[in-house]
Parts: structure tokens; C-alpha cells; sequence
């Protein structure tokens, strides 16, 4: 992997693929940049830059994890831009990735082209996000990755057509295996600001969704998906009755990004911001 050195001087990790308009990639709160390698042989046309975020993956990890923000992250993705002379790109974001895209709209818009969001919006279930940072910072209790493969599925419900060579890769995307278990591919401490933000007051991120007004906005929903709703769909597609949107079958949060459904709505998106 390459890698930049950020403005507080911690060296995060990327990936950079692909010739044509520069397309940010910007994966889950706990995940990397892993995430976008089952959609990279589909693209065509475009140059993918998938970074680990800090404290995610090969990246260092954050001597203060009170960085561990929105903010922050999305700061080192405008300073991995500029390492890379990239005046503007799209951004593909998942999950956390498209809060950071949402934010970026709003705080760097001339350096975006435009946002597809992966399963998130600016309205979020509240008892699905506690579920999620339940997990947080903890490592798995399986010893190695075929116990790990074999348990995903009832981990992660509502993606009811993967086969298990699949979830062997999913096993070893998410953790190492060490000889006293798995461990996760991040920083535990990334665990401090989830609950600060989860216990915190609930933010209205509407701002944030309207901030994209005028750019190219994309949105996949996992079928199965808890954490987006189809109300909350509804509010986002009232606001934009142009954005470009699919429901993906068979899937829950979020979607793997390799999917026909998917795939028509990343093409589309990617001709509206060329």
C-alpha cells in the first residue's frame, strides 16, 4: 500500500487504481479500504482511492482517539487529495464514509463532485447504531478465521445468498488471526468516541444531507438494511427527487458494492459527476 503523512503527522494508508475521474472511497466506521475490492474489477473509467482511515487498517493509530471524529477524518481525506493533486473527486462512501461524504459537501463542496451514500443517511436508527457500538472495540471470540467464516452469517444477518468462500474473505478482511484468537484491524480505542457520539445528544444531520443540493447524490439501501429505513429513504428521496436510487436485494448494512443493483447505480452516479 502507499502511503501520505497527514497534517498531525500520523502516516495513513491508501490505495489508488485506475485511470480516468478521481473517485474517493470511503468505507464504514470499523472497516478499510478492503471494502471496495469486489466492486474495483467493475469500474471502468475512473481512478479509485480507497484510504484507511486512522486507526483503521494499515494506518496508524491516533496517540489521542478524541480524533477519531467525522471531522477529523474527513480532514485527512481533503490532505490525501492534495498529496495526490486531486482537485476534485467523487466520493463513494459507505456507511460512515457517507457521513463523511455529507460532511465534506458542507465543509470542502469545491472539492467534491458529488456523493453516493452505501445503506446511510442524515436519519439513523438509534437502537441499530447502540447494536453497532456494542461491538466496538472488541475483539471477536473465535479462534481463527473457518470459526469465524462459519459463524458470520447469524453475525450478520439479512445477507441470506453468501456463499461461504465469501465469508471467508469477509473473516479475513475484518480481523488477524493471532495465536490467541482473532484481533481487530483497528484501534480498540476507536471504542471511546463511538459511545461519546452514542450517548451523546442526537445531532441533526438534515443540514448535512442539504449541503449536497446542486451535486450528484446516489443512495444504496441493503433491503434488509435496520439502520436505514425505508421512512427514512422516503424523507431523503421528498428533499431530492433526483437522486439516484436502488434498493439491493437480499442485503443488509451494508451492501458489498458488487451487486447488479449496485453496480447500475455507481455506473449512473459516476456519468452524472464525469
Amino acid at each position: 500500500m502507499k502511503r501520505f503523512t497527514t497534517s498531525d503527522g500520523l502516516s495513513l494508508a491508501y490505495e489508488d487504481d485506475g485511470e480516468g475521474q478521481a473517485v474517493l472511497c470511503l468505507a464504514g466506521l470499523t472497516r478499510t479500504h478492503r471494502d471496495f475490492d469486489d466492486m474495483l474489477p467493475y469500474i471502468k473509467g475512473a481512478r479509485l482511492i480507497r484510504m484507511d482511515y486512522r486507526g483503521r487498517g494499515e494506518s496508524d493509530w491516533d496517540p489521542n482517539p478524541q480524533n477519531y471524529t467525522v471531522p477529523i477524518e474527513a480532514r485527512d481525506a481533503i490532505e490525501l487529495l492534495d498529496h495526490l493533486g486531486v482537485e476534485k473527486a467523487a466520493i463513494i462512501g459507505s456507511s460512515r464514509g457517507g457521513i463523511i461524504g455529507m460532511f465534506l459537501a458542507a465543509t470542502a463542496r469545491e472539492r467534491i463532485t458529488g456523493v453516493l451514500l452505501n445503506d446511510v443517511g442524515p436519519e439513523l436508527n438509534r437502537e441499530d447504531l447502540s447494536r453497532i457500538a456494542g461491538y466496538v472495540g472488541r475483539n471477536p471470540p473465535w479462534r481463527d478465521y473457518l470459526e469465524a467464516a462459519a459463524k458470520l452469517p447469524d453475525e450478520m444477518p439479512g445477507f441470506d445468498d453468501i456463499i461461504p468462500e465469501r465469508w471467508a474473505i469477509e473473516a479475513v478482511r475484518q480481523w488477524r488471526q493471532t495465536p490467541d484468537g482473532l484481533v481487530n484491524r483497528y484501534d480498540p480505542a476507536l471504542r471511546i468516541t463511538t459511545e461519546a457520539t452514542l450517548n451523546g445528544p442526537e445531532v441533526d444531520m438534515w443540514p448535512l444531507f442539504d449541503s449536497m443540493n446542486g451535486l450528484p447524490v446516489a443512495l444504496l439501501r441493503g433491503e434488509n438494511s435496520k439502520l436505514l429505513s425505508e421512512e427514512a429513504v422516503a424523507h431523503m428521496m421528498e428533499r431530492r427527487p433526483d437522486i439516484i436510487f436502488a434498493e439491493v436485494m437480499d442485503r443488509g448494512h451494508i451492501p458489498l458494492l458488487d451487486e447488479y443493483e449496485s453496480l447500475l447505480v455507481i455506473d449512473a452516479f459516476l456519468a452524472s459527476t464525469a
